[in-house]
């Protein structure tokens, strides 16, 4: 068999990737005893939130209903669970109405019913509902804000929790006395279901005093209201070992680590190597992209860490501060700055795509990179450090035919990156 070629195999290693973390091949795993003399409803929220309620559907045994709220494009056909669609990473109303009706639907149920929670990365801003006397506009601004300042997944999550009137435990607590069950997909480095999505159904160990720090950290402008919030005692969210958490049950069903090993063993297959570097890698793409060049470098040069041929595998969710115009995402941005500091080094391949198949907001997942990919820019008048510059990597490699466009992959865990060292 003739191994394939290094742009497929790298293809191919994003596939395996995504397969082994999709709803269909885990949620049935993982589904609860159905109640005895009660009902099931199903909510839920995330990227991966339509096609976990599609595979809740295909398995369960009984009746059901439900509402989830899932990004635009992200939707799956389901029969009786229905499925809203609304924007990410910013809210707006389509959010804020499911988060709403969500909060209507669990109210009155007995300890006879079931409750199925279905979460997944995005969860946050998809789950839109502010707290009182905050406005969509605020949390949108402060949204905003976040998103371009460069603050970590865990920082951005704790505002949202503490801004919100339904993350951060809160609609659990709505769910009265039914049995809560969390399944969820997890998008966070370190896996801790407090913070994917912002733990609508989950306590909150963070603060609002930590909330408010964090905007001080990233010199984001507070507006009044925010701020007259997170100094009131109603703005804290129900803290562990709060007893009306009692009975409820959660479970991880897939993470970066499941992605980079089902990669993995692709990669052995293929006859090459792997190395699974890291799944909960945090920082700024483009320094995430040197350090990574510096490893490949040191390959080459001496062997170490690793022998040749191999394939470093990476995982995590790396952040872009944003001083430039132009289009970027996060694994873009990391694969244009490792490009710049290999210098054409032969041999060295590699891709860097979101498992959700959506690099920040653009229409790609991320980019591969080969060897001449420099060289080709060069001779089309592309400057890539320019490009890096006004964080502008998608169009450094749309110029080149090496975006990787898979449309929305209906499941979330994260960045997922390969270098491949021949």
């Amino acid at each position: 068999m003739t191994a394939p070629q290094p742009r497929q195999l790298l293809l191919d290693l994003y596939d395996a990737a995504v397969g082994a973390v999709h709803p269909r091949n885990l949620v049935q795993d993982f589904l609860p005893t159905p109640p005895a003399n009660g009902k099931t409803l199903v909510i839920g929220a995330g990227k991966g939130a339509a096609a976990m309620a599609q595979a809740v559907e295909r398995s369960w045994q009984g009746p059901l209903s439900g509402l989830v709220v899932t990004r635009y494009g992200h939707g799956a056909d389901t029969r009786h669970i229905e499925v809203v669609e609304a924007s990410h990473p910013v809210p707006d109303d389509a959010g804020q109405k499911a988060a709403a009706r969500m909060l209507e639907m669990v109210q009155d149920l007995t300890e006879n019913d079931l409750v199925l929670c279905l979460i997944s990365g995005g969860g946050s801003a998809l789950l839109a509902l502010p707290a009182e006397g905050i406005t969509l506009a605020t949390k949108q601004a402060m949204n905003k804000a976040l998103l371009k300042s460069g603050a970590t997944i865990g920082e951005m999550n704790c505002v949202r929790k503490h801004l919100s009137a339904i993350k951060g435990g809160r609609l659990a607590l709505a769910c009265g006395k039914a049995r809560v069950v969390t399944l969820l997909i997890s998008d966070v480095p370190g896996d801790d279901p407090r913070v994917i999505a912002s733990g609508p159904t989950l306590p909150d160990a963070t603060t609002n005093a930590e909330a408010l720090a964090i905007l001080r950290k990233y010199n984001i402008g507070i507006p009044q209201s925010v701020q007259e919030h997170l100094e009131s005692p109603a703005s804290e969210t129900p803290k562990p070992g709060d007893p009306r958490f009692a009975g409820h049950t959660n479970r991880v069903i897939a993470t970066a680590q499941h992605a980079l090993e089902a990669a993995a063993a692709k990669a052995r297959s293929a006859g090459i190597t792997p190395y699974i570097l890291s799944d909960g890698i945090e920082g700024e793409a483009r320094d995430i992209g040197l350090m990574h060049a510096a490893m490949a470098r040191q390959v080459i040069a001496h062997g170490q860490p690793f022998q040749r041929p191999c394939v470093i595998l990476s995982g995590g969710e790396t952040t872009v501060t944003v001083r430039g115009e132009g289009r970027g995402g996060r694994n873009v941005e990391f694969l244009l700055s490792f490009a710049l500091a290999m210098e054409g080094a032969n041999n060295v391949h590699a891709i860097a795509c979101d498992t959700d198949g959506i690099d920040g907001s653009e229409d790609n997942a991320g980019a591969v990179y080969a060897p001449d990919s420099l060289a080709r820019a060069a001779s089309k008048g592309v400057n890539g450090k320019h490009l890096l510059a006004d964080n502008d990597a998608y169009s450094f490699f749309s110029a080149l035919d090496d975006l990787v466009v898979s449309g929305p992959t209906r499941t979330n865990v994260n960045d997922f990156r390969a270098i491949l060292i021949l």
